[in-house]
């Protein structure tokens, strides 16, 4: 049970002051996540359960239960997943291209997430999917899985802080005018239920810095980084730039790409992060997928 515990020393300065101020201010602790705490008496002080309104002690131990028991209509599925990290609060999986990342309407089953319940149940865990980041349908790369409610929060607001980094690779059609830049411009939907997205003037800010890797054959490797988390947003931008991404079908335009790669060119290969219990600086990294490595090979040996 101790990896499910959130522990806390009271020091010097948490004399005298309430409980709930104590795990709402050093724990990080939501509103939400203290109320649901409550209910559940998953709060201790020594050991033993605890209302909110305790004044705390110097060297009190505070911990709270992690552990809830929840449900998810998600099927379990024995999908192979390839896990990069995981511990009592994360999992990082390096998704596959065509994988479909959390079950819809269209896809209830055979999706990232089915395959991450049917891992987590062979392990006795009884948790939910509680995705930190997302990827398209035919993107390949990292994505990030809470384990808890806290685990979630916390990544959640590093997110919206601009503190994750978050790094892909891609291979798009012609060199750009500069070696590296920022993309700077505005993305929403034409209409309400348009799958493609457009840089728009009364659109949503989002920012991409892009570095170029590798000059190749009429097409360019690039590291890319994004600032913002727009769906869609390295795909709409380089296509803004007019170097749309070898493979991109809605993006792209009329070419014979599909002898190159069956998908668009983008993989998420690294992730910067503070971990959310410990504080520690973590970086993750998946290698670049067979595919694109293959892709880049021919872009090599291309004769134009």
């Amino acid at each position: 049970m101790t990896k499910d515990l959130l522990k806390y020393i009271a020091v010097q300065e948490d004399d005298g002051v309430r409980l709930d101020s104590i795990l709402k201010n050093k724990l990080n602790l939501s509103r939400r996540i203290i109320t649901g705490m409550k209910k559940n008496n998953s709060i201790y002080v020594n050991g033993e359960a605890a209302f909110t309104n305790l004044k705390v002690k110097k060297g009190d131990e505070i911990s709270v239960n992690l552990l809830k028991d929840e449900s998810q209509n998600i099927e379990a599925q024995n999908i192979p997943i390839e896990i990069v990290f995981e511990d009592a609060d994360l999992l990082i999986v390096n998704k596959q291209p065509g994988m479909v990342v959390h079950p819809t309407k269209g896809h209830p089953i055979g999706t990232l997430s089915n395959g991450v319940i049917y891992h987590w149940r062979q392990r006795n865990e009884n948790t939910i999917v509680r995705l930190v980041n997302r990827l398209d349908r035919d993107t390949s790369g990292l994505v990030m899985i809470a384990k808890n409610q806290f685990c979630h929060q916390a990544m959640a607001k590093q997110m919206d802080n601009n503190t994750v980094e978050k790094i892909y690779c891609t291979v798009v059609h012609g060199i750009l005018d500069k070696n590296d830049g920022t993309i700077d411009q505005p993305i929403d939907r034409p209409f309400y239920d348009s799958i493609k997205r457009e840089v728009m003037e009364k659109g949503q800010r989002a920012v991409t810095h892009y570095k170029t890797i590798e000059i190749l054959n009429d097409a360019s490797l690039l590291e890319v980084r994004l600032e913002t988390g727009k769906t869609h947003q390295i795909r709409v931008h380089l296509s803004f730039l007019g170097h749309p991404l070898y493979g991109d079908t809605l993006y792209g335009e009329e070419n014979d790409d599909a002898q190159y790669i069956k998908r668009q060119a983008l993989h998420a290969y690294k992730l910067s992060f503070n971990h959310p219990r410990t504080g520690e600086k973590m970086t993750v990294t998946a290698d670049i997928p067979e595919d694109i490595n293959v892709l880049i090979q021919k872009l090599r040996e291309k004769h134009i």
